[in-house]
């Protein structure tokens, strides 16, 4: 017989980042242990008190400042943007957008723009290589 397989676990900083949360924010005894795939599960099907908290107040983490801002996460490291930021600051940032969130998110509104217009051409150019066989016909 093989031995009882033990539950799959991750670091507190991957299971962190699957929850959407900043690590330094979380309670002392969600940073110091391992923690299983199930754990993680209960914890997205029921959040306890201080995730639900984390997620509408923040410290947020960076790829969830720059989504909440619009902006790539390279822009907001190009903005100098290195701590982490409350729902209420990133609140102030789009209310009064100083100039350098005003040019990221239209950077960012080209790139998606681009990505757009890329993805339609590879779906136009595929499915014209679908239909040239059966014109051959």
């Amino acid at each position: 017989m093989s031995p009882a397989k033990s539950p799959q676990t991750m670091k507190p900083a991957t299971a962190a980042q699957k929850l959407g949360v900043y690590l330094p924010a979380t309670p002392e005894s969600f940073q110091q242990e391992p923690v299983s795939r199930e754990q993680l599960n209960e914890f997205l099907a029921n959040p306890p008190a201080w995730l639900i908290d984390l997620r509408k107040t923040g410290p947020h983490p960076r790829p969830v400042v720059a989504h909440k801002l619009g902006i790539s996460n390279a822009g907001l490291a190009r903005s100098g943007v290195t701590e982490p930021l409350t729902s209420d600051e990133i609140t102030d940032l789009l209310k009064n957008p100083p100039a350098w969130l005003v040019k990221e998110r239209a950077i960012h509104a080209e790139v998606n723009e681009e990505n757009a217009r890329m993805k339609a051409l590879k779906t136009y150019k595929r499915s014209i290589a679908e239909d040239a066989p059966a014109k051959r016909r």
